[in-house]
């Protein structure tokens, strides 16, 4: 693909447009890679912006691929699910059955969440997120049980935006 011309967001001067990856570092989860998407690259200052194809897409896919996650949640991802499900954290709380500053030292990291309170938060999220149908809902509930009592630890998730496929490295 030729590399195009555009104007940098940050200080105005040309920039190319170029395929690469991404570190999708304003997500709210550390670790979030997009492979293959088009970015705007400024020669001047340094500045780098993606150019998202498909977001409403893109969001859904990592959120299922947390859901996913065969370790505990942290509190990022926690928050992470909450936001993508459009929930304040007293709606959250609520659905979970838990006060919102349970929610609160969750997304924090003041508490970590329980493992029986994980697997809810999954099944929560599943349940109500806006995920497509035919992304094997049973056996994506049945991995929960590979989700042991070691401490959470978070996963570097590379997505390739073009496939929608994702994985843990």
């Amino acid at each position: 693909m030729k590399a195009r011309t555009e104007e940098c967001s940050n200080c105005g001067a040309p920039a190319r447009r170029v395929r690469g990856d991404y570190e999708w570092e304003n997500l709210g989860l550390p670790n979030v890679v997009l492979k293959g998407i088009e970015l705007v690259k400024c020669g001047k200052c340094g500045n780098v912006d993606p150019v998202f194809p498909r977001v409403a897409q893109i969001m859904r896919r990592i959120a299922l691929t947390v859901v996913r996650k065969p370790y505990r949640l942290t509190g990022d991802e926690v928050r992470f699910l909450r936001k993508h499900l459009q929930m304040t954290g007293q709606e959250f709380g609520a659905v979970c059955q838990v006060d919102r500053t349970t929610v609160s030292k969750w997304e924090n990291g003041e508490t970590p969440v329980g493992l029986q309170s994980d697997a809810l938060i999954r099944m929560v999220a599943l349940a109500l997120g806006d995920f497509a149908a035919g992304q094997n809902v049973p056996a994506t509930v049945r991995g929960f049980a590979r989700i042991n009592g070691a401490p959470p630890k978070p996963a570097r998730i590379e997505l390739d935006v073009e496939s929608l496929e994702a994985v843990y490295v």
